[in-house]
């Protein structure tokens, strides 16, 4: 049998790893992170445990990575969905709702996350975190930023804030209020993107849920 060629070689680590952010995400969304080991996370992907230390310098690392995944994942279908637009406030809208909609989504998941970049050690530089620094800074650039690179950091600062204002225990924001917080900065209309349900039911301007509509009772027939 000939020996892999270096590009099998490198597709079948490229799975390896894919295995393994993928089973990170859903063994913490099951369990939570203490209770999730690295064993656990290797016997989920079927993958050797040697992998883990080869691709990460340990479980903290890891989950960043494999969070980053899931939101460079979630923010380029939403970017991509049908139909497809290149309008720049249109898919900076729908940016901002699927980074909202993570918070919502993958609460455990969200909240274990900015707990884990508040951490001495910081933020973990990733090829995952990469794709999605990228996909978000195209997104400032098509809407038009000045300077795609400050106006992506800004906007990031302000999605991470959001995240902890919606995962805060015991006094956690709505997401409608927040999301009317960035698309007033941003200048988009309320209706753009993908609106969070309950959304048609809220006034961004009055930061409330609209007034019933009062009914007029029918005239009778004469």
């Amino acid at each position: 049998m000939s020996p892999r060629s270096a590009s099998v070689n490198e597709a079948m680590r490229r799975r390896s790893r894919e295995r393994l952010l993928q089973a990170t995400v859903e063994l913490i969304e099951e369990r939570g992170y203490e209770a999730t080991t690295l064993a656990d996370i290797t016997q989920r992907a079927g993958s050797a445990r040697g992998l883990v230390s080869y691709y990460f310098s340990g479980k903290r690392a890891l989950l960043q990575s494999a969070v980053h995944r899931l939101m460079a994942g979630e923010l380029a279908a939403a970017l991509e969905r049908e139909p497809r637009t290149d309008d720049g406030q249109e898919r900076l809208a729908r940016a901002i709702d699927a980074m909202l909609g993570m918070s919502t989504g993958h609460t455990m998941l969200m909240r274990t996350h900015m707990a884990s970049i508040l951490q001495e050690e910081g933020f973990i530089q990733c090829p995952e975190q990469q794709r999605l620094a990228q996909l978000l800074r195209d997104t400032v650039a098509g809407w038009g930023a000045a300077d795609p690179e400050e106006e992506y950091r800004l906007l990031r600062a302000l999605l991470m804030g959001a995240s902890v204002a919606m995962l805060l225990p015991g006094a956690p924001m709505p997401v409608h209020r927040l999301r009317a917080e960035l698309f007033h900065r941003y200048g988009l209309a309320w209706e753009s993107g993908a609106p969070p349900p309950g959304a048609e039911d809220y006034d961004p301007a009055a930061g409330g849920r609209r007034p019933p509509v009062a009914r007029t009772a029918p005239t009778p027939l004469s």
